[in-house]
């Protein structure tokens, strides 16, 4: 739904950015300095809004100088006064709206799924999804270009081997069954007011030897113990939820509350299990949670991905082996991917609820990585369309579901930021188009949205898992 050339929303990042530069100098060195972090991003930002309307990442700087401007404003409400300290605050949040409002606009209209309605209360939602894809943005992890030759030729190396060994036609055949999981090691902890247990394990997963990355992926001696946090009742036999977190995530304090894991556990009497991906939380190898999971390489991803898998298949035979009799699984965004392809796997869930789910890694890579460095990747031959061919393996748009259709339920954001929409409407058709739920709002912001909880728990009840 793209707007005019010349949005006027960008007036106010402009303004705010003036002001925010005028004032600066009224303080000394410190407040000086303070003031130009939101001045420059919101002038800057502004200014591109108008000369280069459409780009993707102009919005998501302003919207994180606007952030800025509002943290920053703060203090000078006791500095410069309170008349300027508000004015400052005002322009920062109303630069914040405006951000999301832009990228709202610009965003293009997919037929069949529903528009954005147009408003302050989204805008503000659409905001905080720029804000957090411009720290994304700003914290990657660097690709040396020197290491691009190499990376290519893996590539081409497994985009080879996966066609020679025919799962690209059959990717249900590139994954393994792992064996049972049947004593992992269990510690009491708590979070806030819940107590629960923190399961580990050996994985056990390695790639193929002839796969390429293999050595690096197994280097990495931290992700070779998965964990996962457990909340159950004295009775194992007891319904369970698998709720799998997303990207950048891996705490139980967070889960816990992304999940509403309190009322699900008390309220509605299930066991809860949450697994931690590869390269999240205590298995991370990078600065950050998740680093390397879809930021880093083609196959590192493939990796990541397959030993999700094989951890949480290996999770299931333990909780059926507890007595588990009914098992759904439910997810958020990465975690949604993942929840989506359990489903393929899986003969026996009781529903799978891909909440703002991932489906399509390389689309996504291809939109929100820095345009040079998608440069460089595609002039030294890492090319969208092999990069495609090699995730295929593990995409749940090119395996069937297992879980029964009217098992299936989605949920998602029509202004979705981090997942473009698109990527969950394609998850819906090749499901066959099962229950879904669109929520006016953006990524990170689902909690806020009650139709949202009314179809998982209306899920959990038509599965039978609530007791």
């Amino acid at each position: 739904m793209a707007d005019g050339r010349f949005p006027r929303e960008a007036w106010i990042p402009i303004v705010a950015g003036l002001v925010w530069l005028w004032v600066a100098g009224h303080f000394g060195v410190t407040g000086f300095l303070a003031c130009i972090i939101p001045g420059c991003l919101l002038l800057a930002s502004g200014l591109s809004m108008l000369l280069y309307p459409g780009d993707l990442r102009i919005p998501q700087f302003s919207a994180l100088g606007g952030m800025a401007g509002v943290i920053l404003a703060l203090p000078a409400l006791w500095v410069a006064g309170f008349g300027t300290g508000l004015l400052l605050i005002g322009l920062s949040a109303a630069s914040f709206v405006a951000s999301g409002l832009v990228a709202v606009r610009q965003e293009l209209r997919h037929e069949g799924m529903p528009d954005p309605e147009v408003s302050l209360r989204l805008g503000a939602e659409v905001a905080v999804d720029e804000a957090l894809l411009a720290t994304m943005t700003l914290t990657l992890p660097h690709t040396d270009p020197g290491d691009l030759p190499r990376l290519r030729r893996d590539v081409h190396a497994a985009r080879e081997l996966y066609r020679d060994r025919g799962w690209m036609e059959k990717p249900l055949d590139y994954h393994v069954t792992p064996p049972p999981l049947e004593r992992p090691e269990l510690r009491s902890r708590r979070a806030g007011r819940l107590d629960f247990e923190h399961l580990s394990f050996e994985s056990g997963y390695e790639p193929r030897a002839e796969e390429p990355r293999r050595e690096r992926w197994l280097s990495q001696r931290r992700n070779r113990t998965a964990h996962a946090w457990v909340l159950r009742h004295g009775d194992p036999g007891r319904p369970w939820l698998v709720c799998i977190h997303g990207y950048q995530m891996g705490a139980p304090a967070i889960e816990f509350a992304a999940f509403e894991a309190e009322r699900l556990h008390r309220a509605f009497g299930l066991n809860l299990l949450f697994p931690v991906l590869p390269l999240h939380g205590p298995r991370k190898e990078g600065r950050r949670s998740g680093d390397g999971y879809l930021a880093g390489e083609p196959l590192d991803t493939v990796h990541a991905v397959s030993q999700a898998l094989w951890d949480l298949r290996r999770l299931l035979s333990w909780l059926r082996g507890q007595g588990a009799t009914k098992i759904g699984v439910h997810g958020l965004s990465l975690g949604g991917f993942h929840t989506a392809l359990l489903a393929c796997l899986d003969d026996d869930l009781a529903c799978a609820i891909p909440g703002i789910p991932l489906a399509d890694v390389s689309r996504v890579v291809w939109r929100h990585g820095p345009p040079l460095r998608i440069r460089h990747f595609e002039r030294n031959g890492v090319v969208h369309e092999q990069v495609s061919e090699v995730l295929s393996v593990v995409s749940p748009l090119t395996l069937e579901p297992r879980v029964p259709h009217e098992r299936r339920y989605i949920y998602a954001a029509v202004a979705d930021r981090l997942v473009p929409a698109d990527q969950v409407y394609d998850l819906w058709k090749h499901w066959g188009e099962p229950r879904i739920v669109w929520y006016q709002g953006g990524h990170v912001t689902f909690r806020f949205h009650p139709e949202v909880r009314q179809l998982v728990d209306g899920a959990l009840a038509e599965s039978g898992l609530r007791v």
